[in-house]
């Protein structure tokens, strides 16, 4: 990771650095609407994307052979792996679609992509129905919204720091934050369902019915999308009628040592981010917590990621954002493992509560900033396009395989330790992105 782009930018005098064609201006009410747009749409399409993970166990008996708890669970999680290969391709296409005509158009196509797959998981019958279609259609489910999640991370964070200049670390903060109210979502209706239903009946439909709440408000999303104003940086480029470069071909051709900082600045905090959603699964099957209360140690994780999130990212506009997230990336290298062995030797749900809150906490620490660091290393022109893919390529690489490799690791090793060596290893990488990020690019 160590090729930069062939222009570095130079910083602002607030220690950001800021692409030449970049032409937004600081709007404090275009902001807010920006951030209730982005965040509304993009929390409810990551909260389908948590709740496969979170109800992966149930899904896994539904709609896959056999009697080995175990084997469904990797199965499931198999599945839930797939998709994210489309991921790369969706965001290609959408961002390059979001370049070229807009975040606005973009956001409401990936919406209703997104409302498609979820209708697909809420209403497909079982294995014993349908027998091996029903496990082909929750595979499909699985690739529309896949690629719809493709476009949405793209085109949301670039219409968010595009706002305001002065204050991309904190509006883009909300990218990430909107992730964190998704898993506040899920966890709480996991936690609750768990609770009154029993097993059986979690197993039968009880774990279709976050899947329906998606659907009910899956139309606020679109209405909220449908009548916002375009991005003020593409805003008058897209009124041009003069000719416009392919932005998946820029982006290749001009941009390919920021897609790599960008993808590797990302890694750790994705294989976190699925790592968590792991977590009460783990703490069931490993450590033979209850159910209920392995879910509501996600959901406090949740609420740390909501509101933890957007105070950093001001912190980051303020301090400069790589002051933050290197010493973040540290900490959690160093701390992944002793918070695994701590949590094996004392098999509780204090124990379990407090490691999960932890790693909330390092991972709002640590990308709080990183979506308008992730942004700064791409014009406006191709920054859709560029973010899409980084981003992408690494949640499908080391992000939508995390619970599969950890469930393996573990299977393979007998080690209940083994996902603390895997996230080390990932913030090894990060680490090494980001200081290419301030050597070549001089971001701060």
């Amino acid at each position: 990771m160590t090729a930069p782009s062939p222009q570095p930018t130079q910083p602002t005098q607030s220690a950001q650095s800021k692409h030449p064609d970049d032409t937004s201006a600081p709007n404090r009410p275009t902001a807010r609407r920006a951030i209730a747009v982005a965040g509304i749409g993009n929390a409810l399409e990551f909260f389908d994307l948590a709740l496969y993970a979170l109800m992966a166990s149930y899904i896994g008996r539904t709609f896959f052979p056999g009697g080995n708890p175990g084997v469904q669970l990797v199965q499931a999680y198999a599945v839930f792996g797939v998709t994210y290969l489309i991921r790369p391709l969706g965001g290609l296409l959408l961002g390059a679609y979001a370049d070229r005509n807009g975040r606005k158009k973009a956001l409401v196509l990936s919406i209703r992509l997104m409302v498609l797959g979820t209708l697909l998981l809420a209403v497909m019958p079982g294995y014993s129905t349908l027998g091996i279609a029903s496990t082909l259609g929750i595979v499909l489910a699985r690739l529309i919204q896949g690629f719809a999640a493709g476009g949405e991370f793209g085109a949301a964070t670039s219409f968010l720091v595009e706002q305001d200049e002065r204050r991309k670390s904190f509006l883009g903060s909300f990218q990430f934050a909107s992730q964190g109210l998704s898993t506040l979502l899920a966890a709480g209706f996991a936690a609750v369902l768990t609770a009154v239903l029993s097993d059986t009946q979690m197993t039968s439909w009880g774990w279709r019915v976050p899947f329906a709440f998606g659907l009910l408000i899956g139309p606020v999303g679109y209405f909220v999308r449908r009548y916002m104003d375009e991005s003020p940086a593409l805003a008058t480029e897209l009124e041009s009628d003069a000719p416009k470069p392919s932005p998946i071909v820029s982006v290749f051709r001009h941009h390919w040592g920021g897609l790599l900082i960008a993808g590797g600045a990302l890694i750790v905090s994705t294989a976190l981010n699925f790592m968590l959603q792991y977590l009460p699964t783990y703490g069931i099957g490993q450590l033979g917590l209850d159910a209920s209360l392995s879910f509501t140690a996600l959901l406090i994780a949740g609420a740390v990621l909501t509101f933890v999130t957007p105070l950093v990212g001001l912190l980051g506009d303020r301090h400069g954002r790589l002051r933050i997230m290197i010493p973040a990336a540290v900490l959690i290298g160093v701390s992944v493992v002793p918070l695994f062995l701590w949590l094996n030797a004392s098999p509780s749900f204090l124990t379990f509560a407090v490691c999960t809150t932890v790693l909330a906490l390092l991972k709002a620490v640590y990308f709080g900033t990183l979506p308008s660091v992730m942004a700064d290393v791409f014009p406006a022109r191709a920054r859709a396009t560029g973010l899409s893919f980084s981003y992408n390529t690494t949640v499908a690489l080391f992000g939508g395989f995390t619970p599969t490799i950890a469930a393996a690791l573990i299977e393979a090793t007998g080690s209940p330790v083994a996902p603390g060596y895997y996230l080390l290893f990932t913030a090894v990488l990060s680490t090494a992105a980001l200081t290419t990020a301030l050597r070549t690019h001089r971001i701060q």
